[in-house]
């Protein structure tokens, strides 16, 4: 072997060394509007940016092994919602835990971090903080990719009931009937419902979610429970914005999901023909017991879509 065809080899080794090795994630937080954000960051920062919000009941946790996966290609950031994870209200800050609020935050966010373009990756709550970035800046995005992320009524299902009684009767017994979806015991069977093999799930990620409620406060949870309401009532801009903008749309959903059903991912297909609709056989935390999927599907989806 000549010496030039060793240090090609070598050159060449080398190159997919790095490329094997996982992208290094950073944990960092950032002040806007009285709230400390923290995120995770992975990814060249020149590069298309993607966008995870996370949902009820996790964190930007949940996606820490999906960021790896993207951030060989693309820049992506995943912060924590107010109210969850790592993200607090500084001292002496008035919040009123809205989703309207969420939104505000996170748009301040992106703005701080010079985000003016993005794909958005919304799961659950995380939905309708993205729904109103994406109707109130239309402009800045450029894919969606919704994972069990609801935006229509046909994926309510009927475990709505006791959510659709607080709203339309805001009465202190009917505030506290929803006190039950805040246990741990709850918590952990939102992971685990409709999964064929729970022993995939991983316990820190329920324990991790019920430990944020129990630092920050039930009561913030209770709030936004009532306020989802709110959400619902907005699904009309939302659906003009598909049919006026026609985002390249993912929609990858786990159809065992006891609270946001098939249906919602199909209805996508009413507003914007082109949204692309892909099912799981798991749960609502589809990501946990499907994650290298999501994943491959998501950079297919990106690539095809060709985010800029």
């Amino acid at each position: 072997m000549t010496t030039s065809t060793i240090a090609a080899a070598a050159i060449m080794a080398t190159a997919l060394s790095a490329h094997a090795a996982p992208p290094a994630v950073h944990h960092q937080s950032l002040q806007v509007q009285g709230v400390n954000v923290f995120y995770r960051e992975a990814g060249p920062a020149d590069a298309p940016t993607v966008l995870l919000l996370h949902g009820f009941g996790a964190s930007s946790y949940m996606f820490r092994n999906l960021i790896p996966q993207l951030a060989h290609k693309y820049h992506v950031v995943a912060p924590d919602l107010p109210g969850f994870g790592q993200t607090s209200v500084l001292p002496g800050t008035a919040f009123d835990y809205t989703f309207d609020n969420l939104a505000k935050v996170i748009d301040a966010f992106a703005v701080a971090k010079s985000i003016d373009r993005y794909a958005l990756y919304v799961f659950d709550y995380g939905a309708p903080v993205g729904w109103r970035l994406a109707v109130n800046n239309p402009h800045k995005i450029t894919a969606i990719v919704s994972q069990n992320g609801n935006g229509y009524e046909e994926g309510l299902s009927a475990g709505w009931a006791d959510m659709r009684r607080a709203w339309a009767e805001p009465t202190a017994a009917n505030r506290e009937a929803l006190r039950r979806f805040n246990t741990l015991d709850m918590t952990r069977w939102q992971y685990t419902e409709g999964v064929r093999d729970t022993t995939l799930i991983a316990p820190e990620t329920w324990q991790l979610a019920h430990a944020a409620i129990e630092r920050i406060g039930v009561e913030v949870q209770m709030d936004l429970l009532l306020d989802y309401g709110q959400n619902i009532r907005q699904y009309a801009k939302l659906h003009e914005f598909f049919r006026r903008q026609q985002p390249p749309l993912l929609a990858i959903w786990g159809q065992n999901d006891p609270f946001f059903v098939p249906g919602g991912a199909e209805a996508f297909k009413r507003d914007n023909p082109k949204a692309q609709v892909r099912f799981l056989d798991t749960g609502h935390f589809a990501i946990e017991t499907h994650g290298a999927e999501i994943g491959a599907a998501m950079l297919e989806f990106l690539d095809g879509a060709a985010v800029r």
